[in-house]
Parts: C-alpha cells; sequence; structure tokens
C-alpha cells in the first residue's frame, strides 16, 4: 500500500475513532434525599424541585445538542445522578421523547435509570418501564443492616431484596451495586454477602471497593483519624482477589475492573465510556465528549443545579467545551481501554504505540506479569488490575 494512502486511511479512522464506542447521552439529575458520608458525586439535597422547569431545560438542551450532531444513531441513554428514580417517570417519558424527536435509537438502544431500593422508588418501576426504560442500575450497597446505616443509606436489606425480584419482574436487565472493604468487614463476611448477591440472579454486577475522598464526610472523618475499622492493603487485595473468583464461578466474571456480567449483558452505556464513544452529557456536572469533522471536544456544565439550570433555559447550559489535542485523545483511549478485560487495539493508540520507550514499557510491564499483548491489543493481567494506576503513570510518564 502507498504510504500516502495508508497515512490518508489511518488519518480517517483516527478521525472517525469515536464510532468504536458508538453514540449516546447521559442525563444528571442531581437531586437526592440525603447525602452518602462516601459520596463525591454532583449530588444536592433540596426540599422542592419545580418539575416543569426542568423538563423544559432538558429538553432545550437535547434540542441543541441534536441541531450540532444530528444522523446520528442513539446506542444508550442514561440516568445518572443523583438519584433519578426520584423523578416522576413522566418526566422520564418527556425527555426520552425529547431523544428520539432528535436522533434515532438503535433497535437495541440501552435505557438505564439509576434507583435506589426505598418503597418509594420501587412503586415507580412500572411507570419508568412505561416510559421507555429497559434497564435499571440499583444501589443495594450493602446485604446488611448495619453496614446499610453507616453508609448512610435510607432502605433496609428486606427493601433491597424486595426491590431486585421487582426489577426483574419489569424491566428485561437488571444491574445493582455494592461497596465492599467496608469499615470492620471480614474476608468470610464479604464472601457471604457475596454469594447471597449472586444467589438473587441478575445479569450484571457493580461491585466498588470503599474509597476515602477528599470532600466527602468519609474525606473529613478519616482525616481526623474518625473512620476506624478500615482494611489494610493486604486485606482489600484478598478480598478483590476472592470476588473475582466468585464472579467468574457464577457466570459473571468481570469485564471491566469494577463490573461484572454474563456474557453479552455488559452495560452498553460504560462500555460506551471505555471504548471513547461520543456522548452528550446533559445536566448539573455533566461531562461529554463529542466529535465534529477532525475535532474532538470535552464538554463540562454548571456543577450548581440553579446556575445550570438557569444556563439551560437561557439556551446554553454548557459551562466549558474545550478541544481535546491529540495527545490527550491518546492517553484517554490508553487510560479507559485499560480497564477493559478485552484491553485496548494498539492502533487506536497512533504515535504513542509508535514510541520506542512505550514499547520497552510495555515489555517490561509484560515480563513482569502486568499486561499482556495478543491479536493487536494489550490489556493488563488479572494481577495488574488491582495497580492499575501505577501501571498508567508508569506507561504515561
Amino acid at each position: 500500500m502507498p504510504s500516502r494512502l495508508k497515512n490518508w486511511l489511518q488519518a480517517y479512522f483516527m478521525i472517525e475513532d469515536w464510532r468504536q464506542g458508538g453514540f449516546g447521552i447521559y442525563i444528571h439529575w442531581p437531586f437526592c434525599q440525603s447525602k452518602c458520608p462516601y459520596c463525591d458525586f454532583n449530588s444536592h439535597v433540596v426540599s422542592d424541585v419545580d418539575f416543569h422547569q426542568w423538563e423544559q431545560a432538558f429538553i432545550a438542551e437535547i434540542s441543541r445538542y441534536a441541531s450540532q450532531v444530528p444522523d446520528r444513531i442513539i446506542n444508550s441513554v442514561f440516568f445518572g445522578g443523583g438519584t433519578p428514580s426520584l423523578m416522576p417517570p413522566a418526566l422520564v417519558k418527556s425527555i426520552l421523547t425529547a431523544i428520539s424527536n432528535g436522533w434515532n435509537l438503535s433497535n437495541n438502544a440501552e435505557i438505564t435509570l439509576e434507583a435506589n431500593p426505598t418503597s418509594f422508588e420501587i412503586n415507580k418501576f412500572r411507570g419508568f418501564f412505561d416510559a421507555g426504560v429497559n434497564r435499571v442500575s440499583i444501589g443495594v450497597q450493602a446485604l446488611n443492616d448495619i453496614d446499610l446505616v453507616a453508609l448512610g443509606r435510607l432502605h433496609s436489606v428486606k427493601e433491597a431484596y424486595y426491590a431486585v425480584e421487582k426489577a426483574q419482574e419489569i424491566f428485561e436487565r437488571v444491574s445493582f451495586d455494592l461497596i465492599y472493604a467496608r469499615q470492620h468487614q471480614t474476608f468470610g463476611g464479604w464472601q457471604a454477602e457475596l454469594s447471597q448477591a449472586l444467589a438473587l440472579g441478575t445479569d450484571h454486577l457493580s461491585l466498588y471497593q470503599l474509597t476515602i475522598e477528599d470532600g466527602t464526610a468519609f474525606g473529613r472523618r478519616h482525616a481526623a483519624g474518625r473512620l476506624k475499622g478500615l482494611p489494610s492493603d493486604e486485606l482489600s487485595a484478598d478480598l478483590y482477589a476472592m470476588t473475582q473468583v466468585l464472579t467468574r464461578a457464577a457466570g459473571l466474571p468481570n469485564y471491566e475492573i469494577s463490573n461484572h456480567a454474563r456474557p453479552g449483558s455488559e452495560s452498553r452505556h460504560n462500555l460506551l465510556y471505555w471504548n471513547c464513544g461520543d456522548y452528550v452529557g446533559v445536566g448539573p456536572g455533566a461531562h461529554g465528549r463529542l466529535t465534529f469533522s477532525d475535532q474532538r471536544f470535552a464538554t463540562e456544565t454548571a456543577l450548581m443545579p440553579a446556575d445550570w439550570l438557569s444556563n439551560a433555559l437561557s439556551g446554553d447550559g454548557e459551562s466549558i467545551r474545550a478541544r481535546l489535542s491529540t495527545t490527550e485523545e491518546t492517553e484517554e483511549r490508553l487510560m479507559m481501554g485499560l480497564r477493559l478485560s478485552e484491553g485496548v487495539a494498539i492502533d487506536r493508540l497512533g504515535t504513542l504505540s509508535q514510541s520506542p520507550s512505550f514499547s520497552i514499557k510495555i515489555n517490561d510491564l509484560g515480563n513482569m506479569g502486568l499486561l499482556w499483548m495478543k491479536g493487536g491489543r494489550i490489556g493488563v493481567s488479572s494481577s495488574g488490575r488491582i495497580i492499575l494506576n501505577a501501571i498508567l503513570r508508569e506507561l504515561l510518564a
């Protein structure tokens, strides 16, 4: 192949790289009934919400984006937060109607809504299904009432079981979250709890180790030396290893560091992120990635709900739209792709993959059993996943 043609083809496919991840919409609902002490998401507790104003704002932003990136096929829509299950089903339906008016949905589009397992929200499951939601992700977090209280959750274990049961009766696909490596948690305790979770038979589980984030209640307690019973690094590693063994045995291997699914039931929206597709981010604090011709942009919105609402109703809910450099794009593909069990295609890494120092690092990490290279892809081994951040620092140094 002539070098000029080869260079042109490489440039074209780099421009169209987002298509390998697809196109989706993220809707951020920022309100919660209470603020969990571990949570560093953009969530706010308020006593009253003008749902009509929020509906107008969401529809205006969706229409604005649809005029900028028309003629795309939507693979997924994700309602995150905050607590989207506090939204009225009618509002969810209006948003999905606006999305389908602006773009075409693929025949198997995944429409996910995050929900908490309180009785109030469980009673709205049927309404969300009728509005067009076909997948729910339930924030269970623990199957232990004492730990649920410590985590600031407002539901009981009994409600959690009931929520998962009702969701499986109504929705095509159901996932739920658990947090482990919690205060005073033992190896045997997590083994029993995870076994109970797997017995519920959902097709997807998100299993996160507790992390202490700055700016959270847990972060402040930890800094003051008042957050007792956190596991050692050794126990955390053992808990992670045991999690992989149990989930694989149950037919839900991890396809990403913290996410497990039966084959074919992976979260399409999360795969869109990890494969660096394009997505519109609508709502307070929502981020997006959009490609126009040969340029890829990162978008951000105001964090405070009142600020975003005012901006969106005034005609533009974005606070930042910044072009990503080629280096930033490549580094993002590497950082996101290495989270996946299938890794990332080397030809998506542009000039980085052609760097002699990068090749040396890949070989060195491979010899240490932390990375693998096969079929034109590189990925992190099972032993490397637990130190992924350190591996990325080394590769990008």
